[in-house]
């Protein structure tokens, strides 16, 4: 559970330090609500960039901000429909997007999830400790960044494969970067970093992702809520089908456990890299969908919940962005019928996000879904972030034109297939569920208790972590109080 205890001593050192920096932290219900935040905010964040590091973006950290670089407001949650030109299904697939994030990508959210509850309880003293983010990609890219806007320190750690535009922005944003070997599925060599760390500094904390309910629980109220806000916009007299997301940390699967409860008859489908088929096959292997690390299950991943897992061919992913940024990929789009509209905003794909949206794509084939059904999935971040992927793409493959553009959507949208579905009966369920023991108990300490605890206290364990939202709330009120900093902006 997430331990709201507090700690009074350091909690003291970091509302001084909050109070000398401005720093107001914003609760959980006003990034599901912005119309919630202090009009005193709202008219400085009007001078004040989406990806500056400034304290006042924590109030930015929502789906629901204005699409702009430079001085946005609030608007409704932003998303994307795609239409069966495209997509090669009539189910109206509709992805919310994470460009409009700062940092780019919504880990700035899930990361809020995991450092706020322990810094306004005193448990993480910015004055003495390191934030450590492991990470396959936009996790510790939205933990350095939370972390530098609260004043924290910070320590990033993610696989030396990973894009270089990463790196670059890291090293101006986090105190320390740490290189592991391999690529997104090398996460135990991250995990032995922080066991390394661990045994060598007295001053870090470890904010893995993996394992913290936080992740879990921000998805599972802000962008559980963001999604019910699109349906409530879009569903009409339709079917809300489902959510298919790729598993990564499998934290914004916890949109999924508030949709299900809000729609029982929809499914959380989970998709992972073919190349890597851990929850198909019990699998392992190295793979190029950057952001979503395998050859583990992750503590916080709700497998009782799961309905689904779809498995993506890398191939795909890769093929698909060259099609959806480059300009001949755009030209045979056009011409094959899909609106020059939607050409335009393709780049909010990124590569992972391309991923999700093959999921999504293959979940719709597999159960024959019409125009009347709705899936749901998340563009987690922008091409962006992988310019170098598409300079080396061309380097290895050499230009992108129209037969090439033909080929990419015929084969791996217009025909995709339904191999590599997997539905989930109770016993499939249980044997993913059961590969957490190995990482999990057998090598980072876990309890078996905890364990079996997330299984057969089912779905209590899980609510506990639900209902921890008034309470941190609460808590973020308080320390906000204590500071005086909102009360000195209003005055």
């Amino acid at each position: 559970m997430i331990d709201l205890s507090v700690h009074e001593e350091q909690l003291k050192r970091t509302v001084t330090r909050a109070r000398e920096r401005g720093i107001v932290v914003p609760t959980f219900a006003q990034m599901r609500d912005p119309s919630r935040i202090p009009d005193a905010i709202k008219s400085r964040l009007a001078k004040i960039g989406l990806w500056d590091l400034h304290p006042l973006n924590l109030f930015r950290i929502t789906w629901k901000n204005e699409p702009v670089s430079q001085g946005g407001g609030y608007d409704g949650v932003n998303y994307i429909e795609f239409p069966p030109e495209l997509t090669g299904t009539n189910a109206r697939i509709i992805g919310l997007v994470g460009k409009w994030f700062p940092t780019g990508a919504h880990k700035v959210g899930a990361t809020f999830g995991c450092l706020v509850p322990r810094l306004v309880t005193g448990q993480f003293d910015p004055t003495f400790h390191k934030a450590v983010w492991p990470s396959t990609g936009n996790y510790c890219r939205g933990g350095a960044y939370d972390a530098n806007l609260l004043a924290c320190e910070s320590i990033a750690i993610l696989p030396e494969g990973m894009s270089r535009e990463r790196f670059d922005w890291l090293s101006n944003v986090a105190g320390e970067v740490i290189a592991t070997p391999g690529c997104e599925s090398n996460v135990w060599e991250i995990f032995q970093k922080c066991l390394e760390l661990e045994a060598t500094r007295d001053n870090v904390m470890i904010f893995n992702q993996f394992d913290e309910p936080g992740n879990h629980l921000w998805h599972y109220d802000v962008t559980g809520h963001a999604m019910e806000e699109v349906l409530q916009a879009e569903l009409r007299d339709g079917r809300y089908a489902g959510v298919v997301l790729t598993s990564g940390s499998s934290g914004t699967m916890g949109c999924g456990d508030y949709l299900k409860e809000r729609y029982p008859t929809s499914q959380l489908v989970v998709g992972e890299a073919l190349q890597c088929p851990t929850l198909l096959d019990n699998g392992f292997g190295g793979h190029r969908i950057e952001g979503i690390g395998d050859k583990h299950v992750p503590w916080i991943h709700n497998v009782r919940n799961t309905d689904m897992v779809v498995g993506i061919d890398d191939d795909a992913s890769m093929n698909l962005i060259r099609l959806f940024n480059e300009p001949a990929g755009h030209e045979f789009l056009v011409e094959s019928g899909v609106s020059s509209s939607i050409v335009e905003k393709l780049d909010l794909l990124g590569i992972s996000s391309v991923a999700n949206l093959l999921g999504a794509v293959k979940f719709a084939k597999y159960y024959e879904l019409t125009g009347q059904d709705v899936v749901l999935t998340v563009l987690t971040d922008s091409m962006e972030l992988y310019q170098t992927r598409l300079r080396e793409l061309e380097r290895e493959h050499g230009a992108y034109d129209r037969t090439r553009a033909a080929v990419d959507h015929n084969r791996y949208l217009l025909g995709a297939s339904v191999d590599h579905c997997l539905e989930l009966r109770y016993t499939d369920r249980k044997r993913i569920h059961n590969l957490k023991y190995y990482t999990w108990i057998e090598q980072l300490g876990h309890s078996v208790e905890e364990l079996d605890a997330q299984w057969y206290d089912y779905p209590g364990y899980w609510d506990r972590i639900h209902a921890m939202v008034g309470p941190i709330d609460a808590k973020i009120d308080e320390f906000n109080e204590r500071t005086g900093v909102l009360d000195a902006m209003e005055s």
